[in-house]
């Protein structure tokens, strides 16, 4: 959709209503019509109001061959258009391949109180086959789906504070649904059958947010030539990108930062479609940290022509059915725009902007620096702190730029010096 930024509000609506079919309640559903205060008050406890944030659409994304407009829900200025110039970038090369697992959750029943462990640990395999067909019970919507209990493992942790445990991990497929209640109600519902098998004590029957068995993966190509700007020739930004690459790849405090410019991406589309952030942020991490040493989620270098080629694998249990993405409407509309038929169709959209984000963050921070676009941005948030309004923002935006003083004391200075200018309304005392 080429211009978009530079549209309207009004019409850049207008723009998704006519590519994406959405209807004038959906639209309707981006704006403070979305989320009534009656439906808050059965999503959580103790409502007293409602709380927004802006909704902006990455374009250029093109995934698996597939044109997707890319909601995303966030506060932070740049994050939006640096998504959609990565996609702009790497569409020029066939865009984003991306893949995904099939939706596997794992459940942990933790076993305590057992007279010989590994004995124990071999009770509970060789039931295994009695366990998965007890599972299968207990969500039969999901068995119809297609979906149901796959595995289960058991693991011996035998040091830890409260002396040996097992730990028995189911691992159930579950379909278009992020999962949380139906794995949690398996293992719920398993707790009796376990602790005969055992003789134990079945303490804690909870999924996990580390869904390593659940992964999503992207990866794009950008051409050298493509990746040149202003005065920095593509093979030196490049060469730069894979340089801090390796940096987060090797340290742990730069790993960091460089894994939140991912999830700033893939939060940003989480929220947007209803789905469980704290979840995906867990998991994300963890997986990050697998081998002991927090590292990169993300790797780029370049292949045998020269050009950048970056590829990203983390956890993505995210759902299109049930919790607040059948409650939100306008995590309905966000779905509706994003035209998923499946979790993992979504799973690889978010993976893909996330690499996408991750991209626009390093390019920035290699070459020109990370305040040079973000600055713009974000003087317009400082000189509405600073009580500008209509033109004065642009105004007390650019002067700050200009200054490079973009600081909320020098905003607040600006719009004194406006509104003294002002006539003072006349007083008939």
């Amino acid at each position: 959709m080429p211009g978009f930024y530079n549209k309207t509000l009004a019409a850049r609506l207008q723009a998704i209503t006519e590519q994406t079919g959405l209807s004038q309640e959906e639209i309707d559903s981006f704006s403070s019509l979305g989320l009534g205060l009656d439906s808050a008050e059965h999503m959580i406890e103790n409502v007293v109001g409602l709380y927004s944030l802006p909704i902006g659409i990455a374009t250029n994304f093109r995934i698996n061959h597939k044109e997707v407009l890319v909601p995303m829900v966030l506060e932070e200025p740049s994050v939006v258009a640096g998504a959609s110039l990565a996609a702009r970038l790497a569409r020029e090369t066939g865009g984003f391949i991306a893949s995904s697992d099939e939706p596997v959750m794992i459940a942990q029943m933790q076993i305590l109180d057992l007279a010989n462990p590994h004995q124990a640990r071999l009770a509970l395999l060789a039931h295994k086959q009695r366990i998965l067909d007890f599972a299968q019970t207990t969500d039969p919507v999901i068995m119809k789906l297609g979906g149901g209990p796959r595995d289960v493992e058991v693991r011996l942790i035998e040091d830890s504070p409260v002396g040996p445990m097992l730990v028995l991990h189911l691992l159930y497929d579950c379909r278009d649904a992020m999962g949380a209640n139906t794995v949690n109600t398996a293992v719920e519902a398993l707790k009796p059958m376990v602790e005969e098998i055992t003789g134990g004590r079945v303490n804690l029957r909870i999924l996990s947010n580390l869904a390593d068995q659940r992964l999503a993966r992207s990866t794009c190509v950008i051409s050298t030539s493509a990746l040149a700007f202003a005065d920095f020739d593509g093979e030196f930004v490049r060469d730069r990108i894979i340089e801090a690459s390796s940096f987060a790849a090797a340290d742990p405090y730069r790993a960091a930062t460089h894994n939140k410019g991912i999830m700033n991406g893939v939060d940003a589309v989480v929220i947007a479609t209803g789905n469980d952030w704290r979840a995906i942020e867990a998991g994300a991490h963890a997986y990050a940290a697998r081998s002991g040493k927090y590292t990169s989620l993300s790797q780029w270098g370049p292949d045998k022509e020269g050009n950048l080629v970056g590829t990203i694998e983390l956890p993505m249990a995210v759902g299109i059915v049930g919790g607040a993405t059948k409650v939100h409407p306008t995590a309905q509309a966000a779905l509706k725009l994003l035209a998923v038929q499946s979790a993992r169709e979504l799973a690889e959209i978010i993976v893909s902007v996330g690499l996408a984000q991750n991209f626009a963050a390093i390019r920035a921070l290699a070459t020109e620096g990370i305040q040079h676009g973000h600055m713009g941005l974000h003087a317009r948030q400082l000189a509405m702190a600073a009580g500008a309004a209509g033109d004065e923002i642009e105004r007390v935006a650019a002067q700050m730029v200009q200054e490079q003083q973009v600081r909320l004391d020098r905003a607040q200075a600006l719009v004194e010096e406006i509104k003294s200018y002002l006539p003072k309304e006349r007083s008939y005392d």
